[in-house]
């Protein structure tokens, strides 16, 4: 059977399981003023149990629904409550889309969404759900707001620096988390200087993110997920934003194509645009950093999109981006300099006669990476990732019940060249494909929440066959505690060409598994095993509770392991080149790469407090990270033992008009190898009768510690914000005001091991930025 075949008949096969469902009520709720879907709405039928959120696309479905006439009622307090009666027949679906008008009455008090509700009915353990409000409550850096400042206030994030630094989840490396945009993969989310995201934040509709333990629907990494959805554009009317600061401009415009109608049809495009500038004006504003030099980091972010929606809710997206960064001699040492494209498509079908909502996207994407050691030396290193991915999604509610499945294809072509430590080019092209079925069910009963699932993936480039059991649970002891686990089996067939004993490099290539590896591992308890599958392997076990102690605080804890049961890492050990004459060498010491195994364990704690004007959000993760990598233990450089944020977003004013938001961060002292001391390496040059005993050395050599034994100082800064909104008639003016590094901290950045010259992290920068919108 063909590849095409076997999509067809996979696809008949899944919308005809979804066929036999009755009395439903099901529909799509928008936002009256711009077209847009809009989630977390309750929408139930009076006097009944029967009652849903919308989900991201702004779709609700009752099912089961006994024949009869209902009152259906959405309420919201952002929106103007909707009360309509409606006629249930049995084996028939009645379809009923809303555009939501938005009250003009602003009222005090608690603000109350659904987002309890989805607590409530879900498993809901180790997710973050994040909003572009959420976004701008945390401070921003150079006055934009990134989603990236808010990812590294979650719990269970780690980033290792200001500069560079890169951001770990619950143990894991980068390449272990999994960022989708739309459906689509991105490999390269985050600028060089870790700062920023390559996400426009205006174009944001919701962020989900998951920290461990995430469903069947999500595979092919073993650390985290970040699903992000981009809203449409504006269906009413042509609006923009325009926004510069020290560190960069940016522009967005959407507007309709064709506007929306009273039965909620119509065409939008939304157009963004990102230019940093920072590598300019660093050295002017920001002086006294890098010895005048300022940053040397720059980049550029482009993204478009154009959504169809149709009169039943349906819709239909295109979109493309075009994403690039450059670091130009970072340290006087090198130059890089990386690019993204990506064109995609998603949509969403609610079919007529049948309650399931098919989902579905196709993506493809090129990233390249490229690293010059000297400006003029040419091309020393570079990678580059070809891919594309396809996904259908069905999605069937059975009264509080949620039956999830489908499939996806991933298919990579990637490109590595570079130079390893004996001089030799190294040049590997490869290609591979993963093909994944997935299935999950949510139970929702009265007092408990159980969801089983299991992911079938094949790695066809590796013949390997996986299928990937996962399970969450909560059980609702009362209407505000309740108690949740997950656990899950999860593999990967992608690898960074970088290390995890590395301590900063800005050089993140990609490569497919690779079977170069050593026959045997020899395990941390003597016992060896064989490496025949290059898979990256974890299990994940997680145990927690949430505690709704008032209506506005609530108490999130969490402890997880992670058994990494195969991570694969560049061999950094290697001196010999793998050939016949180095045969009887140890394995470890000529191959390419290596397995290791470990461990991550801890306990995140999480407290909020959320009120209309007053955001306060505590979070303190505690975590343990160690890897095996055959011959000893060793501590990553993302093993953080403490960390603390504590974010206050508090809004002021008659209109509301003024926010000022602060954070504070704590961690403690991060890995690092230490220098025992230097000697000087015995001379190569001379003749045969030189005296090496009295001829000066070639170079001053190092003798370095065991591997990371040693621990960097505790890392803490506080940022402020303050922003005020200017409104007139048709445009509003923000004014955004900021300090990063309030008090000046002097965080360790590294020490120069040759001259034992220190260089700290970011200093304090203040910065003032402006948004003008219409």
């Amino acid at each position: 059977m063909t590849m095409k075949n076997f999509l067809v008949s996979v696809i008949f096969v899944l919308v005809g399981l979804s066929s036999f469902a009755q009395g439903t009520i099901r529909g799509f709720i928008k936002d009256k003023d711009n077209g847009e879907a809009l989630s977390y709405i309750l929408v139930g039928l009076e006097g009944t149990a029967y009652g849903v959120n919308t989900d991201n696309d702004g779709y609700f479905s009752l099912t089961k629904v006994p024949a009869g006439t209902y009152t259906l009622v959405i309420k919201t307090m952002e929106f103007v409550e909707i009360r309509e009666q409606v006629v249930v027949q049995n084996d028939k679906v009645l379809t009923k889309n809303y555009l939501l008008e938005r009250n003009v009455v602003e009222l005090g008090g608690v603000e109350i969404t659904s987002e309890g509700s989805e607590q409530r009915n879900s498993v809901n353990i180790s997710v973050e759900s994040i909003r572009v409000a959420d976004i701008k409550r945390v401070p921003s850096f150079g006055g934009q707001a990134d989603i990236v400042q808010v990812l590294t206030t979650l719990p269970g994030f780690v980033s290792t620096g200001d500069q560079g630094g890169q951001i770990f989840v619950r143990g894991g490396s980068p390449v272990q988390n999994k960022v989708l945009l739309d459906g689509m993969i991105v490999y390269s989310p985050f600028h060089s200087i870790g700062l920023f995201s390559v996400f426009d934040t205006d174009i944001i509709a919701s962020a989900d993110v998951f920290t461990g333990g995430f469903g069947a629907q999500y595979g092919g990494r073993i650390s985290s997920v970040m699903d992000i959805t981009t809203r449409d554009g504006n269906k009413k009317s042509l609006n923009g934003r325009v926004g510069a600061s020290p560190f960069g401009s940016k522009v967005l415009i959407e507007g309709p194509l064709k506007k929306l109608t009273e039965k909620g049809s119509g065409i939008s495009f939304v157009l963004s645009a990102k230019n940093s500038y920072l590598d300019k004006t660093a050295p002017e504003f920001y002086p006294y950093i890098n010895d005048g030099n300022g940053l040397p980091f720059s980049y550029r972010d482009l993204y478009g999109k154009v959504s169809f929606g149709g009169s039943n809710g349906s819709k239909f997206n295109i979109f493309g981006f075009s994403f690039d960064d450059a670091v130009d001699s970072y340290q006087n040492v090198s130059n890089l300099k990386w690019n993204n494209v990506g064109l995609g498509s998603n949509f969403v079908v609610s079919p007529a006669t049948s309650p399931v909502l098919i989902s579905g996207n196709f993506a493809w994407s090129k990233y390249r990476i490229e690293l010059l050691e000297e400006a003029l030396a040419g091309v020393d290193r570079s990678s580059e990732i070809k891919s594309f991915n396809f996904g259908l999604d069905f999605k069937y509610t059975r009264q509080s019940d949620v039956l999830n499945y489908g499939i996806d294809v991933v298919g990579l072509a990637t490109s590595y060249n570079t130079i390893n430590p004996l001089g030799v080019k190294i040049n590997l092209d490869q290609n591979t494909t993963e093909l994944n079925g997935f299935f999950t069910y949510r139970f929702n009963r009265e007092k408990f929440v159980f969801e089983p699932g299991i992911r079938i993936q094949y790695y066809s480039s590796l013949s390997r066959f996986s299928p990937e059991p996962r399970l969450g649970f909560k059980y609702k002891a009362s209407e505000r505690f309740r108690l949740k686990a997950a656990t899950g089996i999860y593999t990967q067939n992608l690898m960074a060409t970088n290390s995890d004993q590395d301590v900063v490099n800005l050089f993140y290539g990609f490569l497919p598994g690779q079977e170069d590896l050593p026959d045997t591992l020899t395990l941390a308890n003597g016992n060896s095993r064989a490496t025949n599958n290059p898979l990256q392997r974890a299990i994940h076990y997680i145990l927690g509770f949430e505690f709704d102690v008032t209506d506005q605080w609530n108490l999130n804890v969490e402890g997880y392991y992670r058994d990494f049961r195969a991570v694969t890492n560049t061999n950094r050990y290697k001196i010999f080149e793998d050939n016949a004459d180095n045969a009887n060498r140890p394995e470890y010491l000529r191959k390419n790469f290596i397995l290791e195994t470990g461990f991550a364990m801890g306990i995140d704690v999480s407290m909020k407090y959320e009120t209309k004007t007053t955001s306060l959000n505590f979070v303190y993760s505690l975590g343990n990270v160690d890897r095996w990598d055959g011959t000893k233990w060793y501590d990553p450089v993302f093993d953080r033992r403490h960390n603390i944020n504590v974010v206050l977003a508090q809004k002021f004013g008659d209109k509301r008009d003024w926010d000022v938001s602060v954070r504070w961060n704590l961690g403690s002292g991060l890995p690092f190898t230490q220098t025992q001391g230097y000697y000087e390496a015995p001379s190569n040059g001379g003749t045969i009768s030189s005296d090496y005993l009295t001829a000066n050395a070639d170079a001053i050599s190092i003798d370095y510690a065991e591997l990371n034994k040693g621990r960097l100082p505790y890392y803490h800064r506080l940022d402020m914000n303050v922003r005020k909104v200017f409104k007139f008639e048709k445009s509003n003016l923000e004014v955004n005001a900021g300090l990063t590094n309030a008090y000046n901290r002097a965080n360790v950045f590294y020490i120069n091991r040759v001259t034992a010259k220190r260089i700290d992290q970011l200093p304090i920068l203040p910065s003032l930025g402006i948004e003008f919108s219409f």
